[in-house]
């Protein structure tokens, strides 16, 4: 059995998207006289690979304490658009021709590619990323996703500092009914394609999170 790690990396410096522009900040101290070391960080908890919760665009939404791991493990597809160029807006048509058939508690991922090209780039990452369709989002729900995540920066909205929550419709759509949003994957080209697969997200339990740092892997057999 392999794990495939389809978690980006991030540290100090790393920016969170450009609508809340906050970089990861950590301070580390230590004691001696041999060696030991503490940290605590400042983040945005939406900096790099990371899930989020209803909670985020939900008033008295789900939290990260609230929801069970198995909400976003489980059998997972990935849909290759990795054809698509910067700034595409995902459609319903490019996932018709691209998606192997999903069924009721799959888990979709989008493969775009653009997390391997062009992260640690900023802020290009997010201004010219692929993003995703409102109703190219409601098209994985309505063949039973129960959770969708992407390679890129998925809600276009979210480049803008002045964007409202009216706009933040990606995040609604998934959200409002209860599935399981997972944002910056990475290194989907690593899975087969067409072939479930068995995917895993954690996160820290924590109370009154709306979002929370999230490491995703696969599991395959050879």
């Amino acid at each position: 059995m392999r794990i495939v790690d389809l978690t980006l990396p991030f540290g100090p410096g790393t920016p969170s998207p450009p609508s809340a522009g906050i970089d990861v900040k950590m301070e580390s101290f230590h004691k001696g006289p041999g060696f030991w070391q503490a940290s605590k960080v400042e983040m945005l908890l939406h900096t790099g690979s990371h899930v989020d919760f209803a909670r985020h665009c939900v008033r008295n939404g789900e939290t990260a304490a609230d929801v069970a791991l198995d909400r976003a493990s489980g059998e997972a597809l990935v849909i290759d658009l990795s054809h698509v160029g910067p700034d595409h807006g995902i459609s319903p048509q490019d996932l018709e021709l691209a998606a192997p058939p999903l069924r009721e508690g799959d888990i979709a991922l989008i493969r775009t590619d653009w997390s391997d090209q062009a992260w640690g780039d900023f802020p290009r990452y997010f201004l010219e990323s692929p993003y995703c369709e409102p109703d190219a989002a409601q098209w994985l729900l309505d063949r039973g996703a129960k959770a969708v995540g992407f390679d890129c920066f998925s809600e276009v909205a979210a480049r803008r500092p002045d964007f409202t929550s009216e706009e933040f419709i990606i995040h609604k759509i998934v959200l409002e009914p209860g599935a399981i949003l997972m944002q910056h994957l990475t290194n989907l080209s690593a899975l087969p394609q067409g072939v479930r697969v068995p995917f895993y997200c954690t996160w820290p339990k924590m109370a009154e999170a709306e979002g929370a740092p999230a490491r995703f892997f696969a599991l395959l057999d050879h």
